[in-house]
């Protein structure tokens, strides 16, 4: 069973390829034209049941007869040019029948004879802008213009013929190669294109050869590379060639159009020359004065090659004293520039004798070839008249402090290096002395004191001492003189600061009551050593005595625990301070010790007498103040009661009985304003003055007409401000305020 399916399987798939093959040319395959007459009958046959109406899903097959139709570019002429003719089997003479052509170029480029079907090209035709044009034919009616057949495409090739040149799209180039190639070292390729078709003939088969550039270059006719053709090519000698290429199509051969291009070769540079000084022997002469680092002369090395083949270093290899001098290279110029490095000296070397290479940076060490040069460089040294130069750049002096006038402090020294040797004259620069303390002798150099120094004030004094030629006084030299002050015992010491020592009324016989230390502005060689003692008058003092700390310093003791404030409040000791200098030097200093209260834990408390009188705390200036104002409240109550009881007689008598009889004469001239001002009408209308008192000039102004509480307050107010300024206690403002509060009471019931 399964063999008999196989078999059965087989059968349907070959029944299947069968019918494929015999159906697919009709109905799917664009009929192949021929002019065998069994075709012909075969597809009139067919297209006579498809006029009939008969409606057959496969296309029969057509009656067309045509070959493929070429035509020629460029073809001109003074007719059309036919291109083919299109037939089918319907055209047997009694069917009206009509050709007709679409697509490109249809009507324009080509043109059909409806009824013979000839297609001619209407126009000249270019294969390099269009190669083939694709048409459709059909045959309709003529009377109804119905289609007999569908529409089938069919296309017009353009043939070529050689006429475009070759042409160097690229060009024209620009290559580069190595000078000193070898032959046959590959320089560049050319490349050239042909318009014309590369499969139909030899119209685009092209061939290069070298029309301009030898012997110097060769080209490869198929491929168009270029290649060096001779040996040892210089840059040095000649750096750029021009090369003319020609291409030309046909393969070469005669009647082939042609295409030419230029190529500029440049040769480029190789490291092939050595540098080359252009003399042999250097000459120069450097002033002794030239500065270090200053330039001296300068050699050059020229190299044929260029860039970085071309540049070079400099180096000194031999010669006298190389390290005197120094050679860079100057990056711009390729130059080396002698430099000083160490100062010239005409009188000591009057010449020197160097050997200067030159080499270069880069070089190909398989040449073989020395790619460096020397030279020999003579350096003769010029004397110049230099300033004088002094045995020492510094000079450190000393002198003492309160020297003499006139005292020689030291010597300095200069002199001309010069071989001529010119004698020198020495000033001090007053600007570096503007007291004027020093003095200098022009011809000797010795520096004497002209003033009084003392070396409390300054220690150092620095000086600059000039030094100058005296055939040229342009020629000058400076030196600093740096005089030092020495120290001798001149000052006293003296206590560092001034003490005020507190003792407590509760302390303790042998307490501490003050350390005391002395200074002296002296400086002496080993230091200070200070000796401290009471005067001869206390040497049996009952209260204090000293104890020496060891460190230069004293302790003060009290000897008894019976000091009192009320017996006692201030005590001064009077101590003697020596220092150990050579005369020694001593002075007298006090201290002064104060009595205070202290707590049990030795805290001072209070120092015056008057804060131990009173338990209120009040001092005795706080006191006085209060007693002052309570004594100028009473007077200013004195006052103000004597005002009030005394009554002074009235200006004006108003008493009729004093009125006298008065003759007044009219014939008498008036004053004027003299009259006027002679009196004031207000004090006769009043000679009381404001409130029945005239104004008095033993009473200030602002209360003489004040009411008495104001006035009171005022006082009051004065009184308590300047108890602020003072800064009393508080507690005696307050109780300046209940005094005053009482005084106020006291007046009121008084008055």
């Amino acid at each position: 069973m399964p063999k008999r399916s196989e078999e059965m399987l087989t059968d349907v798939w070959t029944s299947l390829l069968l019918v494929w093959i015999t159906c697919v040319p009709y109905t799917s395959m664009t009929p192949i034209i021929s002019q065998s007459k069994s075709l012909q009958t075969g597809s009139t046959a067919l297209l006579r049941g498809l006029v009939e109406g008969q409606r057959i899903l496969s296309r029969a097959k057509r009656g067309w007869v045509w070959n493929q139709m070429f035509v020629l570019e460029e073809f001109s002429g003074p007719d059309p040019i036919l291109v083919g003719r299109l037939h089918t089997d319907l055209d047997v003479g009694s069917t009206p029948i009509k050709y007709v052509l679409a697509g490109e170029g249809a009507g324009t480029i080509f043109a059909i004879n409806e009824i013979t079907g000839d297609i001619h090209a209407m126009k000249r035709l270019d294969r390099e802008e269009k190669a083939e044009y694709t048409l459709t034919a059909q045959v309709t009616n003529r009377d109804t213009d119905q289609p007999l057949e569908p529409p089938s495409e069919f296309i017009i090739k353009v043939q070529d013929i050689n006429d475009n040149p070759p042409q160097f799209v690229e060009g024209p180039y620009r290559a580069s190669v190595p000078e000193m190639s070898q032959v046959g070292t590959s320089v560049t390729r050319v490349t050239a294109t042909d318009a014309d078709d590369p499969v139909y003939g030899n119209s685009a088969k092209l061939v290069y050869s070298i029309l301009e550039g030898q012997p110097y270059f060769s080209i490869d006719p198929n491929t168009a590379i270029i290649k060096i053709a001779l040996h040892g090519m210089d840059r040095e000698m000649r750096e750029e060639y021009l090369v003319v290429i020609q291409a030309k199509d046909m393969g070469g051969h005669m009647g082939g159009l042609s295409g030419t291009t230029t190529v500029t070769v440049t040769l480029t540079d190789v490291n092939d020359n050595p540098p080359k000084f252009s003399k042999s022997l250097y000459e120069f002469v450097i002033p002794e004065e030239l500065g270090i680092g200053q330039p001296g002369g300068k050699v050059k090395a020229n190299d044929r090659d260029i860039g970085e083949n071309a540049k070079s270093t400099y180096n000194i290899i031999d010669g006298d004293e190389k390290d005197v001098f120094e050679i860079t290279t100057d990056a711009q110029t390729q130059e080396g520039i002698l430099r000083l490095k160490k100062p010239l000296n005409f009188e000591t070397k009057k010449s020197y004798t160097l050997k200067v290479e030159a080499a270069n940076i880069r070089f190909d060490p398989n040449s073989g070839a020395p790619f460096k040069d020397t030279a020999t460089v003579k350096i003769a040294v010029e004397d110049s008249d230099e300033p004088p130069v002094f045995s020492k750049p510094t000079f450190v002096l000393q002198v003492d402090e309160n020297a003499p006038i006139n005292t020689v402090i030291g010597t300095v020294t200069a002199r001309d290096p010069d071989v001529t040797g010119s004698l020198v004259r020495y000033f001090i620069d007053r600007h570096t002395d503007l007291e004027r303390q020093f003095n200098i002798n022009v011809d000797d150099g010795k520096i004497t004191l002209a003033k009084p120094l003392d070396r409390e004030t300054d220690m150092w004094h620095n000086i600059t001492v000039t030094a100058t030629e005296i055939r040229n006084h342009s020629q000058i030299s400076r030196a600093i003189v740096a005089i030092r002050v020495l120290d001798i015992n001149d000052n006293a010491p003296e206590f560092a600061t001034e003490y005020e020592a507190f003792l407590c009324e509760n302390g303790k016989p042998g307490q501490v009551i003050q350390t005391v230390s002395a200074v002296d502005k002296d400086d002496p060689i080993q230091g200070h050593y200070f000796e401290y003692r009471l005067i001869p008058e206390m040497l049996n003092n009952p209260n204090f005595t000293i104890k020496n700390n060891g460190d230069n310093s004293i302790s003060v003791l009290a000897k008894h625990d019976t000091f009192r404030r009320q017996k006692q409040e201030m005590y001064f000791l009077p101590i003697i301070v020596t220092d150990n200098g050579n005369p020694p030097m001593s002075s007298t200093n006090t201290l002064t010790i104060r009595v205070c209260g202290c707590s049990r834990e030795g805290i001072v408390q209070s120092c015056n007498v008057e804060a131990y009188v009173l338990p209120i705390g009040l001092s005795m200036g706080a006191l006085i103040a209060i007693l002052a104002c309570i004594i100028l409240l009473l007077v200013i109550v004195v006052l103000f009661v004597t005002l009030r009881r005394h009554k002074n007689k009235p200006l004006i008598i108003k008493d009729d009985e004093d009125v006298r009889e008065n003759i007044i004469r009219y014939d008498d001239e008036g004053g004027g304003e003299e009259d006027t001002e002679a009196f004031d009408i207000a004090t006769l209308q009043n000679p009381d003055g404001i409130n029945g008192y005239l104004p008095r000039k033993d009473i200030k102004p602002d209360l003489q007409f004040m009411p008495r509480q104001s006035a009171l307050n005022a006082i009051v107010f004065k009184c308590f401000s300047k108890m602020i300024v003072l800064n009393l206690h508080y507690r005696c403002m307050i109780r300046f305020l209940y005094i005053c509060s009482y005084l106020r009471l006291f007046l009121c019931f008084r008055l």
